[in-house]
């Protein structure tokens, strides 16, 4: 069997705490962040919600969304 891609609603009158959804990350154009395989960088543009372009120097690389591995300084 294979889990489907549609999330599960939570019923108001289910006895088991609804999901914890974590809150989005916003990066602005200019702040620095890491991440985890490229190191310290600085974002050049913003994508609303769906990617980032960031520059770690020696290149710019696109990180998409939902940002696990890239966080801000």
């Amino acid at each position: 069997m294979t889990k489907s891609a549609v999330a599960r609603r939570h019923l108001p009158t289910s006895p088991f705490k609804a999901p914890v959804v974590p809150p989005a990350k916003l990066f602005a154009v200019g702040e620095r962040v890491t991440h985890d395989t490229y190191g310290l960088g600085r974002v050049t543009a913003v994508e609303d919600g769906i990617a980032v372009l960031v520059d770690f120097g020696s290149r710019q690389e696109r990180i998409p969304s939902p940002y696990t591995k890239l966080s801000g300084l």
